[in-house]
């Protein structure tokens, strides 16, 4: 099992709509998630900042292959597209990334 840590911005005149459609993600996408070998994931909230922090376990072999097939879905890409316009991407995120990658620098169980 691999943790993976990243970081976005959300737009403020957004946040209402992306934590409404949060409460309420489509079963298609969680399943894709979940077909992934992704598990425990959690998106949190930093207020006033808005700034959001995603962590996730991935429990499989091939992280780029999972990750791959699950950005083909047309479903989690239509998702995508709607989560898109709330989210504001941090400038110091390398290229080709959306939500900026995390290092890991301490874990405890």
């Amino acid at each position: 099992m691999q943790r993976y840590g990243s970081v976005i911005g959300l737009n403020e005149e957004m946040k209402a709509k992306y934590i409404e459609l949060h409460a309420a993600v489509w079963p298609k996408v969680l399943a894709t998630i979940s077909a992934s070998n992704i598990r425990n994931y959690s998106i949190f909230l930093k207020e006033p900042e808005n700034l959001m922090f995603a962590y996730f376990e991935y429990h499989g072999t091939d992280y780029a292959g999972d990750m791959a097939k699950m950005a083909a879905d047309p479903v989690t890409q239509e998702w995508w597209e709607v989560c898109k316009p709330c989210q504001r991407p941090l400038e110091t995120r390398k290229d080709g990334e959306w939500w900026a990658d995390m290092r890991e620098v301490f874990h405890h169980d």
